[in-house]
């Protein structure tokens, strides 16, 4: 049912779907096997919704398609508000900020939860993983832009420390933190970052990151809330 359900309105072949279902130890006879799942599905649909007149799962030259509306998926409604947010971001953060942390908040872990399926269940859970994170540096970027930046500090540092290695929430704590009036607090999370890159992946901060280092140190104009966009998007 997953692998129908993150599949985009697009077909999967009965091979996908063998694969996707028992891996490397198929039963015997795989067709049949799959056969007998694809109707089970259907009855289980079919009582989920007895007034319907066709079954949403349908065989197509292709192979098996589920037919979902957009609105009835909860990812697709997640994209849209993530995509109407950043529209608003630079305009009315604050709109913006609302509009995230609503569709952020339909997130209940991980996309398939302790069952991540096959290779394209385990594909599509990194890809809206991604969408995730990049939502709340969307609501972050948000935050600061409406100059809500010491309300955030707290969640910015659990988001950091979170995800260690993500350079953009340790640029957005920095920028909370000098706004804050702790400098000191913000180049050490620099540095923090710098010997963290330097030693578990042997790399430099990016350009992105030492340039906000660098408008901390002089106390770039840039840097105040009225003006933070601007450098939030060089």
């Amino acid at each position: 049912m997953q692998t129908l359900l993150v599949s985009e309105h697009q077909a999967i072949t009965g091979d996908k779907l063998i694969e996707e279902l028992w891996g490397d130890s198929p039963p015997d006879n795989q067709v049949n096997a799959l056969q007998a799942h694809v109707s089970r599905l259907r009855r289980r649909l079919k009582s989920l919704e007895p007034e319907r007149s066709a079954s949403r799962l349908a065989m197509h030259p292709s192979g098996y398609r589920l037919a979902v509306a957009d609105d009835e998926l909860d990812a697709a409604q997640f994209l849209r508000k993530t995509r109407q947010a950043e529209s608003l971001l630079l305009t009315r953060p604050a709109e913006a900020a609302a509009l995230l942390r609503s569709a952020l908040a339909m997130w209940r872990g991980p996309l398939f939860g302790p069952l991540p399926g096959g290779t394209v269940c385990r594909l599509a859970s990194a890809r809206y993983e991604e969408h995730r994170m990049r939502a709340q540096e969307l609501l972050f970027d948000a935050e600061l832009g409406a100059g809500r930046h010491a309300s955030v500090l707290a969640e910015l540092y659990e988001v950091h420390i979170s995800n260690p290695l993500r350079e953009r929430f340790c640029e957005q704590l920095m920028i909370a933190l000098y706004r804050s009036g702790r400098q000191a607090d913000a180049l050490n999370t620099y540095r923090r970052m710098w010997q963290r890159l330097s030693e578990e992946i042997g790399v430099q901060p990016s350009p992105s990151l030492r340039r906000v280092e660098h408008a901390i140190l002089s106390h770039a104009p840039s840097l105040a809330p009225d003006d933070g966009a601007e450098l939030q998007s060089a």
